[in-house]
């Protein structure tokens, strides 16, 4: 008890920079508030897009709108399965989709998915789901900011939280998407590493897969373009992709489509709107989905 008391008065009265194991930032990159509050008043939608930045910064809503396509993107920051799961559990029944869009990449599945818990915790009323998300990981951040969270969900602290839809050269489109301020990447040096699952990640991945069998979701699990030099940098992706071909419906589109480092993204993970716009147009030939 004396440490929930602690822990709270230090959430409320110390600065941030003081806060090393108490991260809790309402409106953080991503756009996270605002597109939970969206995800609330959509029912019946025809795609749900689940994933990291490459899912909320690459699936464009507004170009599967053009095709009479409704499209939610739930991406969030540094996403891994474990939040993807999550999601799900809460969402799916409500939003009910025809498909999933579920993107996948090799530091997904390796990372311990601390950022993304972190993100959610602090952007929803937290619940049962976001409970045992924080036992799954069971870091000292996420527990902090869990405790922290129920704490303000309870006294209803974030109340009178709105959120800019355009910063930091960001823009929140309607669906989920975040538009950036076009920009061109200037090539820089990644680590090679070697992929191999986290038991969690894994697990969390199959039980998701498992879910949307149950509803009669079709899935298709989609590694959008990258960089040549962030896709080489994963010295085993051979692994990845037989890993996920073994799954079910995978698309490698650095495999499929051919885009310029320098012309269609404006980092080494992230693509630019030229290369939103050909990524979005090729998948949506690919997939052929029809919204009625």
């Amino acid at each position: 008890m004396v440490y929930l008391f602690l822990l709270i008065a230090w959430g409320e009265l110390f600065p941030s920079f003081m806060k090393k194991n108490l991260y809790y930032k309402l409106g953080d990159t991503g756009h996270m508030f605002t597109r939970f509050q969206e995800a609330n008043t959509k029912r019946n939608i025809d795609i749900l897009c689940l994933g990291s930045s490459l899912s909320y910064r690459g699936f464009d809503t507004r170009i599967f709108k053009a095709m009479d396509i409704e499209c939610f993107n739930f991406g969030s920051s540094s996403q891994t399965p474990i939040q993807s799961h999550l999601l799900a559990k809460r969402y799916l029944k409500q939003l009910n989709p025809k498909l999933v869009l579920f993107q996948v990449d090799p530091e997904a599945f390796s990372a311990d998915g601390v950022e993304s818990s972190l993100d959610i915790i602090a952007n929803e009323p937290n619940d049962r789901y976001s409970f045992f998300m924080t036992l799954k990981i069971l870091n000292l951040k996420t527990i902090n900011a869990f405790i922290y969270g129920c704490y303000r969900d309870l006294f209803n602290r974030n109340k009178k939280f709105n959120e800019e839809q355009v910063k930091n050269g960001d823009s929140y489109i309607k669906g989920g998407f975040v538009e950036k301020e076009l920009a061109y990447a200037q090539k820089s040096k990644i680590p090679k590493y070697n992929f191999e699952f986290d038991k969690k990640q894994k697990s969390s991945f199959e039980a998701l897969l498992r879910l949307f069998k149950d509803q009669g979701t079709d899935c298709y699990l989609i590694y959008p373009p990258v960089t040549s030099y962030a896709y080489k940098s994963c010295s085993n992706i051979e692994v990845f992709d037989s890993t996920m071909y073994s799954y079910g419906h995978f698309l490698d589109f650095n495999q499929q489509l051919e885009l310029s480092d320098s012309l269609d993204f404006y980092d080494g993970y992230h693509l630019n709107q030229n290369g939103v716009n050909k990524f979005n147009k090729s998948l949506l030939k690919i997939i052929d989905f029809q919204s009625n």
